[in-house]
């Protein structure tokens, strides 16, 4: 998109053409000069790039070369250097073919009449082989090559000279200008747009309207509905035997011609956006319109798996991946503790039974401190009682083949965090070995 001083660049300007890598101005006028912004946008931001045209305008300058002796009489050339007389010349004589002009009252016409020559020809504006006067340039204004006329009227109608002169010769043409009073009737409907279009799948393309009419008109698209599509819309409008739907209007420009220009731009087509589209313009006097059809070419590449964005889900990031980690983190915990209990409350006949001959013979004192008899119930403390016994078990067992025998390495329950053990040695033989814990 370029905008000029923050103005938008559209089709409207005549002389300004947006190509697809830069902003093209045809016959540069001084208005032109000020500040160009392009910019570019897609799904994921915008750039901008600023530019600023500074128009010169030669049109005032001396003829002579600067320092150039002779003045008027020099055979010089405007650059200063010498030359030869070169009799003036229209130089785009392809933009002068069209020699009557038609115009509606209001519009705007441009006469050009671009030459050339050594020295530098000089140009004169007449209308009907008289001088024109500022009351008949009107709005309009007069540049060295182009005469512009504006808001036309009645009166601005008449044949209007360009005389090109140096003194090597003198050129001139006439054009014949025609304002024509409006009448007031319906809008037609000018050239050949809209089109048959087609488009491939996800692209862009666009629609354009030229309507004429006497007073701004209103232009209004609309799209034809089949009949398994009715559905699909909240509303539409009833024409004959055929459903439509109102589409969004963008802005009506109006032309130099007299005309208005309205485009429909559809973007990321789908197969769903083919059918009939109808350009409706319409005045008080009545309406015209105008139809086309899109066809969206099928979608050749495969389908992408869709992804999850935040935008796209009513959820957080966090909760969506804390619910299936904290559900796996629960099912890991809970088959941990199954496997274990499954390991450990396997039955123990052999270290039990060691356990409590072990017991029975200690005093009743020492067997009531060091030792845990076996709980009526077990499986509510599986784990950690029989991890218990069997440390008992294997303790008494060595005490038993010999006292002087060093310790094993020590295998505590994980559940007790805090044990320590101690072993009494008596003289009549005995060793009693105690063991502190805080369950």
């Amino acid at each position: 998109m370029w905008t000029k001083d923050g103005r938008n660049i559209h089709s409207g300007w005549i002389r300004f053409r947006i190509l697809r890598l830069g902003l093209k101005i045809k016959e540069v006028e001084a208005e032109d000069a000020g500040t160009y912004v392009c910019k570019a946008t897609n799904g994921f931001g915008s750039v901008n790039i600023n530019y600023t045209l500074i128009v010169i305008d030669y049109s005032g300058a001396d003829k002579t070369g600067p320092g150039v002796p002779g003045g008027v009489d020099s055979e010089y050339g405007p650059d200063g250097l010498s030359g030869k007389l070169v009799r003036p010349r229209f130089t785009q004589p392809a933009k002068m073919r069209k020699r009557v002009i038609a115009r509606p009252v209001g519009s705007s016409v441009r006469l050009k009449c671009t030459a050339s020559g050594n020295p530098r020809p000089d140009i004169v504006w007449l209308k009907d082989d008289r001088p024109l006067t500022e009351s008949e340039v009107g709005e309009g204004r007069q540049k060295k090559w182009t005469l512009s006329l504006r808001n036309l009227t009645p009166e601005n109608s008449g044949r209007y000279t360009c005389r090109v002169s140096n003194r090597a010769g003198e050129i001139n043409a006439t054009y014949k200008v025609e304002v024509i009073q409006r009448t007031n009737s319906k809008p037609i409907l000018t050239g050949t747009h809209p089109v048959n279009t087609t488009v491939d799948y996800g692209g862009t393309t666009s629609f354009q309207c030229k309507v004429r009419s006497d007073v701004k008109p209103v232009i209004q698209w609309l799209k034809r509905v089949e009949s398994n599509e009715e559905s699909r819309y909240n509303s539409t409008i009833e024409v004959g035997d055929h459903h439509f739907v109102v589409l969004p209007t963008g802005e009506v420009w109006s032309r130099p011609d007299g005309s208005y220009l309205n485009k429909l731009l559809i973007t990321r087509a789908k197969e769903e956006d083919s059918g009939m589209y109808i350009c409706l313009g319409a005045n008080t006097m009545g309406y015209s319109f105008r139809s086309a059809f899109l066809t969206v070419l099928p979608d050749t590449k495969p389908p992408i798996t869709p992804m999850f964005t935040p935008a796209s889900s009513p959820l957080p990031w966090p909760v969506i991946i804390g619910i299936p980690a904290g559900m796996v983190f629960i099912f890991g915990t809970v088959l941990l503790w199954f496997c274990q209990s499954k390991k450990h409350c396997s039955p123990t006949s052999t270290a039990s039974a060691q356990v409590l001959q072990a017991s029975h013979r200690l005093p009743y004192r020492e067997r009531d401190r060091s030792f845990v008899v076996p709980s009526s119930s077990p499986e509510k403390d599986c784990l950690g009682s029989i991890n218990y016994e069997e440390y008992l078990a294997q303790q008494q067992l060595l005490l038993t083949q010999g006292g002087s025998a060093p310790p094993p390495p020590k295998i505590y329950p994980k559940i007790y965090n805090d044990i320590h053990t101690h072993t009494h040695s008596h003289v009549d033989g005995k060793v009693h070995q105690h063991i502190h814990f805080q369950c």
